[in-house]
């Protein structure tokens, strides 16, 4: 995919950069706003040149920017706008067919920032796998335990919104693909709010013992999700842990409570955010 990284100013081009880390064939583009037009005739110039344009800039200017450029979903490009401030990753323009969706995901991964994806298909989704995995796992493996798990209880990779694991899980390559490869965005849960989190789950001696934490894809699978409850409590599975857990239970009257974290007001404005953080 050949993307386009577009900043207007200098707070943006210091995440350009970051992004550029992780995206290494991208193409920067800096242009600050002036009365000449200069970034709107930039942003004509190179549209239809790329799969994927990355504006760091607000919504609003991202949108003003390609209005007059788009013509189909089928031939516009994927279109990301992430805030100056890093704080958000919206898929703006071709969600499915241009990949954009995709392309938040990754952007948000690379930033620790939050994907926000709003087209209906993704949104009606409410299954969230909490992945868990020894390090140095092989894809293949990681691959087998999702399918195992997802045919345990009925379901298919299509019925599932996002992965969701620990964030010291970034850079395990047979996990990313893994997730890559079966189309599954996959998001990373600060081990901090997995630490404040309050709900119950499978304890483990050896995830206590090697990373500080009492488990991993069970609290990931949770505190991805809108008000969820567990499906599926862990699976160990050839050095992968899997759990599956549904969104929305509480408003089908099931009386559930929804998991929190800690009580500080900097986890209280974390979890309100969370509501809508990893959608």
């Amino acid at each position: 995919m050949r993307i386009a990284i577009i900043s207007i100013n200098k707070r943006g081009e210091i995440l350009a950069k970051k992004l550029k880390a992780n995206f290494k064939e991208a193409a920067l583009f800096n242009c600050r706003m002036d009365r000449k037009g200069s970034l709107r005739n930039l942003v004509k110039d190179i549209f239809n040149q790329y799969d994927g344009l990355i504006f760091i800039s607000s919504l609003g200017i991202t949108v003003r920017l390609i209005a007059a450029l788009v013509k189909s979903k089928l031939s516009d490009p994927a279109v990301v706008s992430v805030d100056t401030a890093g704080r958000f990753a919206i898929s703006a323009l071709s969600g499915h067919e241009g990949g954009a969706n995709k392309l938040a995901f990754q952007v948000a991964a690379s930033l620790d920032t939050q994907p926000i994806v709003t087209t209906g298909q993704e949104v009606n989704k409410r299954f969230i796998l909490g992945l868990g995995t020894r390090r140095g796992i092989a894809a293949d493996k990681v691959k087998s335990a999702i399918k195992n798990s997802l045919k345990k209880k009925g379901l298919a990779l299509k019925d599932i919104r996002i992965a969701a694991t620990v964030d010291l899980k970034k850079d395990e390559r047979g996990l990313v693909k893994a997730c890559s490869d079966l189309g599954l965005p996959l998001v990373f849960i600060s081990k901090k709010d997995i630490s404040n989190f309050k709900g119950e789950v499978s304890k483990s001696k050896v995830v206590k013992r090697n990373i500080g934490l009492d488990g991993v894809c069970e609290p990931c699978a949770l505190l991805a999700g809108r008000r969820a409850r567990l499906i599926l409590k862990k699976e160990k599975q050839e050095g992968v842990t899997v759990a599956i857990a549904e969104e929305g239970l509480q408003n089908r009257g099931l009386g559930l409570k929804s998991p929190s974290v800690g009580d500080s007001s900097e986890h209280s404005v974390q979890n309100v955010l969370g509501e809508e953080k990893y959608l």
